[in-house]
């Protein structure tokens, strides 16, 4: 049997213990609720330190958890007494830019990955928060600002270099592997460690963003606004409505920090020069308590509430998948979005329209094509003495929520607590993920995860 000793021996990489120096950084995830002490944290460098590492985990027996960004609200990315593949050293990025595509190896973050492709004025759909993890995102399908336009970021993955569970490196594109390439859009961290992603890239460089409040009593007319403004928008146009506790930021009145409000976030993509113009639906919708309209970099943006948000936040989330903001539905939100309780607690709505309904249901494994939105309810609050009061917010708004909408919900936004509803989460893709993990993963050694039983 294999002994860490080996394991030091065959990785270039830190391999870290308890007995280590670094283990207790090296343990932690994003969510501070998840308190996992797995028995080694391997910090691979290359594609050879992953098959060392899996080839340990097979050898001992032992859990596996992979980790790119270690985003994973239900804490995937680590475990107890197993084994972690961390692939955060692995932040190589080569950008392509007469063919417009991007190779970037699975630690990268979406602020190291867009910092390395936005002097060639190139972007791809990725996350909201800079610091989220490229890997995982893409992985569960890849909601994002540019989403409208360019798609989800699985319609912008041209290939994946994958090491899988039998201990093969293997390349999966529409041409070598295509039942992987196919499970791997959408189908999450199911069936084998992606140590690099190649995207199709698009001419995005500075983007004009708009940041609007509004007051509680106008959530009706902000939500129906918006709901009838972005079903035929242009589709440069990325867009949510949300609910959020004012910050203490300079072009929010002093006099209005601390309290909630209705807001859309907005990216504008297209010409600078129209995005005026394409902000002013969703700006008119109610009268403004505050709002920050300007152009910056898209990289930017994409960090924007970083800050807000940093590692360590206590974490529950739900989700549903959502048809039109119907009056029933708006009711409820104006009804649970007031009572957010914590700064950094918010709901988005996220469209899921434009590109990425020019995707046929069946040509990835996302199972809700068909779907308006992908609605989150994220509580995120720094005090874990307040977990049980911010953990009912969360679960009373899901509630409400869950007789309105469509079935699933987007898995990236799952909690831990919501594997009984993966059938519905993949829809008729379902059954076609499950003979792909057979094919791949029948011993299910890739299985702390939104988990898909072979």
């Amino acid at each position: 049997m294999s002994t860490l000793d080996d394991l030091r021996e065959q990785v270039r990489g830190t391999v870290l213990t308890s007995q280590d120096d670094g283990y207790e950084q090296a343990r932690r995830v994003y969510n501070g609720m998840i308190d996992r002490h797995p028995q080694v944290v391997v910090r691979c460098v290359d594609d050879a330190d992953v098959l060392a590492t899996l080839a340990y985990a097979r050898d001992t027996g032992l859990d596996l958890a992979v980790r790119g960004g270690s985003h994973s609200v239900p804490g995937f990315g680590t475990n107890d007494g197993g084994v972690v593949c961390d692939l955060s050293p692995m932040t190589g990025v080569q950008v392509d830019p007469d063919n417009r595509i991007a190779r970037a190896q699975g630690g990268n973050t979406w602020g190291s990955f867009n910092h390395a492709t936005y002097p060639y004025g190139l972007a791809t759909t990725g996350g909201i928060i800079g610091s989220t993890g490229i890997g995982g995102l893409t992985l569960g399908g890849g909601i994002g600002y540019l989403a409208r336009g360019c798609g989800l970021t699985i319609d912008n993955l041209l290939a994946a270099t994958v090491v899988t569970a039998d201990g093969r490196i293997v390349r999966a594109s529409a041409d070598s592997e295509p039942d992987l390439y196919w499970a791997l859009r959408g189908g999450g961290g199911n069936f084998g460690v992606v140590t690099s992603f190649e995207y199709r890239m698009h001419p995005v460089k500075d983007v004009l963003a708009g940041i609007f409040f509004f007051p509680l009593d106008r959530v009706p007319d902000v939500f129906a606004t918006y709901d009838a403004y972005i079903a035929d928008a242009p589709e440069q146009l990325g867009a949510f409505p949300a609910f959020q506790i004012a910050p203490p930021l300079p072009f929010i009145p002093e006099s209005e920090h601390g309290k909630p409000f209705a807001a859309i976030v907005s990216c504008w993509s297209g010409p600078i020069d129209q995005g005026e113009k394409v902000l002013a639906p969703l700006r008119d919708a109610a009268p403004l308590v505050a709002e920050m309209v300007a152009p910056m970099p898209y990289p930017v943006l994409n960090t924007l509430f970083d800050e807000l948000l940093p590692a360590g936040l206590q974490h529950y989330w739900k989700t549903v998948f959502s048809p039109p903001l119907t009056p029933e539905v708006i009711a409820v939100h104006a009804e649970h979005g007031p009572k957010v309780p914590a700064l950094q607690s918010t709901m988005h709505v996220y469209p899921i329209n434009g590109a990425c309904h020019r995707v046929a249901a069946d040509a990835t494994a996302f199972g809700h094509r068909d779907a308006r939105y992908a609605t989150v309810v994220a509580g995120m609050w720094p005090d874990p003495a307040a977990n049980d009061a911010n953990i009912q917010w969360v679960r009373d708004y899901y509630a409400a929520l869950r007789p309105l909408s469509d079935p699933g919900g987007y898995t990236n936004f799952m909690a831990g607590d919501d594997q009984d509803a993966l059938r519905d989460a993949f829809g008729a893709n379902y059954q076609r993920l499950v003979d792909t993990k057979k094919k791949y993963d029948p011993d299910n050694f890739f299985h702390d995860n939104q988990n898909i039983a072979p």
